[in-house]
């Protein structure tokens, strides 16, 4: 079982089709987390920066849980 995510974890959201030329991972920071369900969350990311500009966005509500992966610390 993987560690749950939690505000102000480093994350990487997948942003699909719709995203056009930007679709892939993008990294960024959770800002909150909005419960949905007994086994579900909406999470909120604030982009990183380079992210932002390519996007046109600063932050953005993930739901899918296999639209978001927590990145490790390295040790």
């Amino acid at each position: 079982m993987t560690d749950p995510i939690c505000i102000g974890d480093r994350v990487k959201v997948f942003l699909g089709s719709k995203f056009g030329l930007n679709e892939g991972w993008h990294e960024g920071i959770v800002i909150r987390i909005d419960p949905y369900s007994e086994h579900r969350n909406f999470y909120w990311v604030r982009l990183d920066e380079d992210a932002q500009t390519l996007l046109g966005i600063k932050q953005i509500s993930v739901f899918n849980p296999k639209n978001i992966q927590k990145i490790q610390k390295k040790k």
